[in-house]
């Protein structure tokens, strides 16, 4: 009878009385400030009339509680104001009809017992999830600004979809700090089946990992500026990736299985793929690994760039295909340790190459297994409710006027004493001094709640300040943190947002998983339209609107830190404003990192709109990179890096002063990725892009002659072993310089919008 209780209690109508993971137990008293004292962050579907049983249609009830609170959903551009939690417990939720979240809204199912999303047979909607309507022949939110949306820990079924009827999975079109993990998608695995599991059109993305695709005419069908994937398995597809388009994708852990095509970037012979960085993946039982439709005289010169490494092959006859079914590498039972198509640079170049590559030299401490290390965010699906402490009954209000400092802090240092989980519950947790994590922390967030500076404190541009501090100087230990922002409010000079001082053990090392740094353009900050409007032709800066330092300091001491899904962001428009207004503050520096020994692991990360850098490494070694990007200020040269911020040479500042003498063009303009006196720099696959002049894209295109600035990678001093696949650059002339002498010029390399060199070894 024992057995029996759960199934007869369902049957009864008692649906949801068996506990599941700690997210749907835990107290919920999350606080959006600025949505109504009454908005629900939380919705539990159930708590909407959800029963997932697998036979009633539940598509009414779950999109109720979407619904509920009057979100930004059909016709609003974007907002931060209304943050959503949509949770699913465990069980079957019949479906007939589209899920459509709402903007800043998270779908969150049993991370202990995914609960399964099942179309009905006449189900009828784009994507069983679609993510951004086609209410009109446009998407309903601009794809390139689709930020903060996360979906994970769900079973997508469409099996009872008739096989020969169109249906997809989920409809993605998104861009940064977005996410896709912990999925699953079935699929029928007959020969007329016409199921797309995953399927994305536009966009600046973006991260996924941890999906499986069983069955379907295609896995996944994907175009988007760029992309990082990682641990993704596809079994008995027909194909398992279509790449429609990109200019940037990096791709490792795939394992493709039994299916007829492995990645077609062929895309019907469109020219549309600027670049695919494969590694640390498997093929098995498959025909074709790579469809591609490159050529010897490719046009443009760059398209379809490809890189390969450390790829295993079972039973693949062929490993590349070209076009009319010419086998460009054979296949079989072997190991790709390198192999290539597209511009190598050297000491010299560009050589142009379809053929071997030699694989980069992989440091032991940045591996697992051979491969690179990884690590999914944990979602602690085995910790009862009792082993976590709510921030806001710590007594920490999070409305963003109260002073939390001491609240906040006494909360971190209460859990780890008590080793306990943190649970920053949604809110705007203003502080005035700077926030420590002691080693030991653990740290989750409710759908992205703010930690934001205000104040003096932060407002020396001599003596800047961390926000969050993680670790005191030679402390050792272990932090893990997820999902939550840290900001700034008002003029804040002298603010690092995130000071990260821990040194880790490399075998278990700290991690930040959708941690995101996000400077102004959001309500709250003080550092939107009325404050900071845009002033193309105007060189003047206006002092109240130098919002912080720093976007993170990774320093000397530090080591063992893994970063997953991290976006840096100095905002270029404010995302409450209804038409997404432009804005023009000041970030001095994006992502320092300075650890004398690593290991770094920066997967999916992106760094944008900083003064004088976005990424920079000195003195550093033993970095892992998977698919960076980067965006210059919009604004620039009016004013030029020279200004606001003064060099500071104990943070081996560049100084455009001095390099920039004697250069032509706009070369005082922030470096997208510069690497000083570093070994061991390792980046698979890079998006840094200048798309404005003075608020102008004029300067972006090929015609134009890519004016937008002259330069934006460096590789300077006593670098070696500092290695690029698929570098792809947008609006800049000089691709990449060693020690002030360019390397890469961007006419040579021309690719689809942007221009691409497929590998460059600095020795």
């Amino acid at each position: 009878m024992r057995l029996l209780l759960p199934a007869l209690l369902a049957v009864a109508g008692f649906v949801g009385t068996v506990k599941g993971h700690w997210l749907g137990e835990i107290s919920h008293q999350g606080f959006a400030p600025f949505a109504g004292a009454n908005y629900p962050v939380f919705r539990n579907v159930k708590d909407y009339g959800a029963r997932g049983d697998g036979v009633t249609d539940d598509t009414a009830a779950i999109n109720a509680a979407i619904n509920a609170g009057n979100p930004c959903n059909r016709g609003c551009a974007s907002t931060t104001q209304t943050p959503a939690v949509i949770y699913f417990p465990a069980g079957t939720y019949l479906i007939s009809s589209s899920i459509k979240p709402a903007y800043f809204t998270q779908l969150i199912g049993d991370a202990s017992s995914r609960p399964t999303l099942k179309a009905t047979p006449n189900f009828a909607g784009f994507g069983l999830i679609d993510s951004n309507p086609y209410y009109t022949e446009v998407l309903n939110w601009k794809s390139q600004n689709v930020f903060f949306r996360q979906i994970r820990n769900f079973v997508i079924d469409t099996t009872n979809i008739p096989p020969a009827t169109a249906a997809t999975g989920i409809h993605w079109p998104t861009s940064q700090a977005t996410s896709l993990q912990n999925i699953v998608f079935n699929m029928p695995a007959t020969p007329d089946v016409v199921h797309v599991g995953l399927f994305m059109e536009e966009g600046s993305g973006g991260f996924l990992t941890d999906l499986e695709f069983n069955g379907g005419a295609t896995g996944a069908s994907m175009g988007n500026q760029q992309f990082t994937m990682r641990n993704m398995k596809f079994n008995n597809c027909k194909t398992a990736i279509i790449q429609i388009w990109d200019w940037g994708w990096t791709y490792s852990g795939l394992s493709i299985n039994n299916c007829q095509v492995g990645i077609d970037m062929s895309n019907g012979n469109t020219m549309n793929v600027g670049s695919i960085t494969l590694i640390d993946s498997s093929f098995t039982n498959v025909p074709v690994a790579i469809l591609t439709s490159w050529t010897e005289n490719p046009n443009p010169a760059t398209v379809e760039s490809l890189v390969m490494e450390n790829v295993v092959l079972d039973n693949v006859p062929v490993a590349v295909q070209g076009p009319n079914g010419r086998t460009l590498l054979a296949g079989g039972s072997t190991t790709i340790n390198g192999w290539g198509i597209g511009h190598s640079y050297g000491s010299s170049g560009p050589t142009s190459f379809a053929g071997p590559v030699t694989p980069n030299s992989r440091p032991g401490i940045l591996l697992n297994n051979g491969r690179y290390f990884t690590r999914s965010k944990p979602q602690y699906e085995s910790v009862p409710v009792s082993s976590f402490l709510s921030v806001r009954s710590a007594g920490a209000k999070g409305d963003a006027s109260t002073d939390d400092t001491a609240a906040l802090q006494n909360a971190i240092n209460t859990a780890v004493s008590q080793n306990k989980i943190l649970f920053l519950d949604y809110g705007i947790y203003r502080v005035t001094s700077t926030i420590s994590i002691p080693p030991g922390a653990k740290i989750v967030g409710e759908t992205y709640p703010v930690i934001m500076s205000s104040g003096a404190f932060f407002n020396d541009i001599n003596n800047p300040k961390p926000v969050v501090q993680v670790g005191k100087s030679g402390q050792q230990g272990q932090v893990e943190l997820t999902d939550f922002i840290v900001s700034t409010q008002g003029r804040q000079a002298g603010a690092i947002c995130i000071e990260w001082n821990l040194a880790s053990d490399a075998g278990n090392p700290s991690g930040m998983w959708d941690v995101h740094v996000r400077i102004g353009g959001f309500t709250g900050t003080q550092q939107q339209v009325a404050q900071c409007p845009k002033t193309p032709g105007n060189p003047a800066v206006n002092d109240n609107c130098l919002v912080a330092y720093m976007g993170m300091h990774v320093t000397k001491g530090a080591s063992g830190l893994y970063m997953e899904n991290v976006w840096i962001w100095t905002a270029d428009h404010d995302i409450d404003d209804a038409q997404n207004t432009q804005i023009t503050i000041y970030a001095g520096r994006g992502l320092l990192t300075e650890s004398e020994n690593g290991p770094l692991w920066l997967w999916g990360t992106g760094s944008e709109h900083f003064v004088l850098y976005q990424y920079q490494f000195a003195g550093t070694k033993n970095i892992f990179m998977g698919q960076i990007q980067t965006e210059t200020p919009y604004y620039q040269p009016t004013p030029n890096a020279l200004v606001p911020f003064p060099v500071a040479s104990a943070l081996r500042d560049p100084d455009f002063q001095a390099q920039c003498a004697g250069v032509e063009g706009n070369c005082a303009a922030a470096w997208g990725l510069r690497v000083v006196d570093s070994s061991d720099v390792l980046v698979y696959g890079a998006g840094l892009y200048s798309f404005f002049s003075d608020y102008s894209t004029a300067c972006s295109t090929f015609d134009a002659g890519q004016t937008c600035q002259q330069r934006i990678t460096s590789v300077e001093g006593s670098a070696t072993n500092v290695n690029l696949y698929n570098l792809n650059t947008i609006g800049t002339r000089e691709m990449l310089t060693r020690d002030g002498r360019r390397v890469a010029w961007y006419a040579d390399n021309q690719n689809t919008f942007a221009s691409n060199v497929a590998v460059y070894k600095s020795n």
